[in-house]
């Protein structure tokens, strides 16, 4: 039997800084969108926010 390689599971770098800045405000827009129609107190709403606020910070600190 040969050896056989599975692609599942790999990364793709992304080359262009430009669309990491594209791809991380989609992502920061859709965490805040998720975490505002979540019910108020939720953890999972919470959840969502922290996600959106480590964006931000990620996309301040490229810009």
């Amino acid at each position: 039997m040969e050896k056989q390689y599975c692609k599942v599971g790999t990364v793709k770098p992304i080359a262009a800084e430009a669309d990491l800045i594209t791809l991380l405000e989609y992502q920061y827009q859709n965490f805040l969108d998720k975490a505002s129609n979540m019910p108020t107190n939720t953890q999972f709403g919470d959840f969502f926010e922290q996600k959106a606020q480590k964006i931000k910070k990620t996309l301040e600190n490229l810009v």
